[in-house]
């Protein structure tokens, strides 16, 4: 009997506990830039490079285990997370007046 968990909840935990994470990092960013004078395109590559270490660990497992499905499902779903994240949080700190 196989007690792990199947790649599709792998993926959907993964996804969801990254659109939160990048999506409050995002807002507080923009915010935070905002109230600095600082500009909003150093978010954006700042984001960016945290989404890509983010899901940095998932990659490696990937490459040293390219057999494993959870690494893969893991992977696919921080990825989608992020860029979902990092899609929809500028336009709902724009709408808050941060950008």
């Amino acid at each position: 009997m196989d007690a792990s968990l199947p790649d599709y909840l792998i993926r959907e935990q993964a996804a969801v506990g990254a659109l939160v994470a990048f999506g409050f990092l995002r807002v507080l960013a923009g915010a935070i830039a905002f109230a600095r004078g600082w500009r909003i395109g150093w978010v954006e590559y700042a984001m960016i490079g945290a989404a890509a270490l983010w899901c940095a660990p998932q990659l490696i497992a990937l490459i040293a285990n390219p057999a494993s499905v959870a690494a893969l499902a893991e992977l696919e779903g921080n990825a989608t997370g992020c860029a979902i994240a990092l899609f929809f949080a500028p336009i709902l700190s724009h709408r808050l007046g941060y950008e």
